[in-house]
């Protein structure tokens, strides 16, 4: 089952399911943003962001992907001495597809439409669910919003511009465990007891967020990404995904997925879909700025 956390005055309950536009009749309640997460992360990472997003006056659901948040299946050993077979086990995630992944967007999205603008934000791996969901249904988003996320635009996989040499200074690589192939997922440990890789974890995602607070950070990622989730091919077409207005907020210091790949997509994204460019941003600091910086995040988006 996908967690939704709604936030903002606009409250009440997310009962509409229409796949088109409200009418003239309807009840319209403003804006709201549903927020799409990264890999390993969760819908609780969002919450100091909906905090400043509803003192901005404006609605937010975040979403949890199958395979991620609190209801995310872990190694059987991962919470136990040792961590045993945590190299070895295969991911209770491995069988999570990209149509899932993509389905979990759509129903959310399904829910909100009562509002008047409904805005799909999807950061880093996040990118290829909202990407497909937005394929699939244009006439349930009226923006979509990349944070330093996967723009399928150009490439239909998130691996592709991964290997690209444009992404050649990221960090992260001595991070994942065990074979993928075997264990069927992206498998990490957010919990690990060796200070250095700790530290490398942070580097990579939350250079800019101290290390005390990162502990508490660390602490709600989930172990496995589910291999479709950087694997399987996304296509868009210019006539539906294309059509969306659509915004790249770049992270400056990125170190998950540094500026010139960040660049890459959003070019090659244009290239594909030229009707309607990017408008682009950029953001001071590192690949997690719902961390370090919520409020200045929070007014981006309404921005």
């Amino acid at each position: 089952m996908n967690n939704v956390s709604p936030s903002g005055p606009t409250g009440g309950s997310l009962t509409h399911t229409g796949n088109s536009r409200p009418s003239a009749g309807d009840s319209l309640t403003g804006t709201v943003f549903v927020l799409v997460h990264g890999a390993w992360h969760s819908s609780a990472h969002w919450a100091p962001t909906q905090r400043a997003l509803t003192g901005l006056g404006v609605a937010s659901v975040a979403v949890d992907l199958p395979g991620h948040g609190t209801e995310a299946p872990l190694p059987t050993g991962y919470l136990r001495p040792g961590q045993p077979g945590l190299l070895t086990e295969k991911s209770q995630a491995a069988a999570v597809t990209m149509d899932d992944c993509a389905d979990a967007v759509l129903a959310v999205l399904r829910q909100v439409r009562h509002h008047r603008d409904v805005v799909l934000v999807a950061h880093s791996a996040g990118g290829g669910p909202a990407s497909l969901a937005a394929e699939r249904a244009p006439e349930l988003v009226d923006r979509i919003v990349y944070l330093s996320a996967f723009v399928p635009g150009g490439r239909p996989r998130f691996s592709d511009y991964i290997d690209a040499p444009e992404n050649a200074t990221a960090l992260g690589q001595g991070l994942t465990l065990g074979d993928p192939q075997a264990l069927g997922a992206i498998r990490i440990n957010p919990l690990s007891p060796d200070p250095a890789y700790v530290e490398l974890l942070r580097q990579t995602h939350y250079q800019d967020t101290p290390a005390d607070r990162f502990d508490r950070w660390r602490s709600l990622l989930s172990t496995d990404l589910p291999l479709a989730v950087v694997g399987s091919p996304v296509t868009v077409t210019p006539a539906r995904w294309g059509r969306i207005p659509r915004t790249f907020l770049r992270c400056a210091d990125d170190h998950a997925l540094p500026p010139a790949v960040q660049d890459l997509m959003i070019t090659e994204a244009d290239r594909a879909a030229p009707a309607r460019p990017f408008t682009v941003r950029t953001l001071p600091g590192s690949h997690s700025p719902f961390a370090a910086r919520p409020r200045e995040l929070a007014s981006a988006l309404v921005r």
